[in-house]
């Protein structure tokens, strides 16, 4: 048999190396959602912890939790565009996006919806409840994130969507009722502010997503922080409402701003990115699981068996709708 001619050899390598592209496509797409879940259950794990040390931080030092959230994004804006500013790719985007009206006025959104609302209302959450409670109640977002996929979609929700669905409900009846119908276990304000964390969390799996894609996790992040954080302290005013602090308490709020907030947001938005706000979503229950441990290791809240069995339903309606 005669041998292939160059010109058939190079014909073949061609065909082969077309044939071979959607392989590496998708070799590359796991490997971008591999790096989205795993930033995900760290951002995760560093917003449990935050939720349990900031509780600690508000009872034990008197901390007002909007002076807290100003602090927060105030100082945690400047980490994300000095970490935007230290890549050529990063100081074209923070420049190129002041020309684009439209890009700013949706990162304008996620400052005041995602940003500052969750800030706001998780705080507020702890404040009144406890940090475990906050998450567990925050992961009803869950269900609101559905919705907005079932409409975007134009599809119904799968049968094990809505059995997801009545478990957040019934969950949420246990913790804020300790299974006693006649008694609300939750304070009000503790309730309404929880279920404002669910409506947050859909915010912030939802609405970073699109300028993220074109300008970047730090330069969306820096100026969303930076605009919420500057309306709130013109709003609140924090240097009216300083707390007393000593050394232990600025180095613990310095780890909050740099790794539970900073930390926590960078690598979370990073995992809506990368993995999708539905995958995203469900990995998120790894902070429910973390603050429940940490309330109970460190700060010992007791917990009454309904509330564990309604944090448990939960969790489990997260799985069941993603």
């Amino acid at each position: 048999m005669a041998e292939k001619s160059v010109a058939a050899e190079k014909n073949d390598a061609a065909v082969g190396d077309v044939a071979d592209v959607p392989v590496r496509r998708d070799a590359d797409r796991r490997r971008i959602v591999r790096r989205g879940i795993i930033a995900t259950l760290v951002g995760g794990t560093f917003w449990g912890l935050n939720g349990t040390v900031s509780k600690w931080l508000m009872d034990a030092y008197a901390i007002d939790p909007l002076w807290l959230v100003c602090l927060r994004e105030l100082t945690a804006c400047w980490l994300f565009l000095g970490a935007a500013a230290l890549t050529a790719r990063g100081r074209e985007q923070l420049t190129g996006v002041w020309r684009s009206p439209r890009d700013l006025l949706a990162i304008l959104g996620v400052s005041f919806a995602a940003i500052l609302f969750s800030q706001v209302s998780y705080l507020e959450a702890i404040d009144w409840t406890n940090s475990a409670t906050a998450t567990i109640m925050q992961s009803l977002g869950m269900v609101l994130v559905l919705v907005y996929v079932c409409i975007k979609m134009r599809r119904s929700p799968r049968r094990r969507e809505l059995l997801g669905v009545g478990l957040a409900l019934v969950g949420t009846y246990l913790v804020a009722t300790g299974g006693n119908p006649g008694q609300l276990n939750l304070p009000l304000e503790g309730l309404v502010w929880g279920l404002g964390c669910a409506l947050a969390s859909a915010c912030l799996s939802i609405l970073p997503a699109r300028p993220m894609a074109r300008w970047g996790n730090f330069t969306v992040n820096g100026l969303a922080f930076l605009f919420s954080g500057i309306a709130l302290a013109l709003w609140y005013r924090p240097w009216e409402h300083m707390p007393v602090l000593d050394g232990v308490a600025i180095v613990v709020l310095a780890l909050c701003v740099v790794v539970g907030t900073f930390g926590a947001y960078a690598l979370y938005l990073q995992g809506v990115k990368d993995a999708g706000s539905m995958r995203a979503s469900l990995l998120g229950t790894i902070e429910p699981v973390t603050a429940t441990i940490a309330s109970i290791v460190w700060l010992a809240t007791p917990f009454s068996f309904a509330e564990i069995v309604g944090f448990v339903l939960i969790i489990v309606m997260v799985y069941l709708t993603a």
